[in-house]
């Protein structure tokens, strides 16, 4: 591979208004080159990529230039360094990463991830507000999940789901019943689609009665309402989320840095 050098740019020759310069530090370059090998697959999740002193050979820069690099994806979630072992593409499967998007924490005992009954799994066109934050086209085909989440038998969240049809083809209620792990692990493992980062939206809502059946609760009952859109590489939108909380033993937990 040819060595990477930072991106330039000239003047234009006419002397006409020239372009906005841009300038990208190289450890960002070698990052983004990083990242599309992620992407690509040639490094699958919960595989050790290179050492910094290989990648810094293919890439042909400096090992700390690497490292700065690998800093910022570890940061990031995409990789995660292990102490005397290496480095390895970050993966759903991992005890650590089954927290790192359900926030919703219990206010006495440990952390553990809850049961899923699933309510509904089909195959629908995606109405227009759906295909708007998953940059579809109204009327895209997706699959619409709805399950009830349960702590120790208890129901506690209520979550529709919305992801791209044409990504997730194939999913269904039987195959989401007999896995036993947790949903994103699923889809990175079967679905090639692993969740980089989310954004999110909270409000306090009252439990309309189809939902405060499904919770147990008296209709009007406060929730907290979390709306999520998920992102993989690329920044490609693949799963919308809704989902209603019960917070009478539970609390919803970001730490902020």
């Amino acid at each position: 591979m040819n060595p990477v050098t930072p991106n330039q740019t000239t003047s234009d020759a006419t002397g006409a208004a020239a372009a906005s310069p841009t300038f990208s530090p190289l450890y960002q370059q070698i990052k983004g080159l990083i990242t599309q090998s992620l992407q690509s697959g040639e490094w699958k999740p919960g595989e050790m990529i290179p050492s910094e002193v290989e990648l810094a050979n293919r890439f042909k820069v400096s090992q700390g230039t690497v490292r700065k690099a690998i800093d910022e994806l570890a940061a990031e979630n995409l990789v995660m360094r292990r102490q005397g072992k290496g480095t390895f593409v970050s993966t759903h499967h991992e005890a650590r990463a089954h927290f790192r998007f359900l926030r919703l924490m219990p206010d006495e005992g440990v952390p553990h991830y809850p049961e899923s009954t699933f309510i509904e799994v089909k195959r629908l066109r995606a109405p227009a507000e759906v295909a708007r934050l998953l940059d579809l086209k109204s009327g895209d085909a997706v699959v619409y999940i709805k399950r009830v989440q349960n702590f120790d038998g208890v129901p506690t969240i209520v979550e529709e789901l919305w992801l791209p049809g044409l990504i997730f083809k194939g999913l269904t209620a039987e195959r989401l019943n007999e896995y036993k792990g947790p949903m994103y692990g699923l889809f990175e493992s079967e679905f090639g689609t692993r969740m980089i980062r989310a954004q999110e939206k909270i409000r306090a809502v009252c439990a309309e009665p189809g939902d405060a059946e499904l919770l147990r609760v008296a209709a009007g009952t406060p929730l907290l309402c979390a709306e999520r859109v998920s992102f993989t590489y690329g920044d490609k939108p693949v799963e919308l989320r809704r989902g209603l909380y019960l917070t009478e033993r539970h609390h919803y937990q970001n730490d902020l840095s």
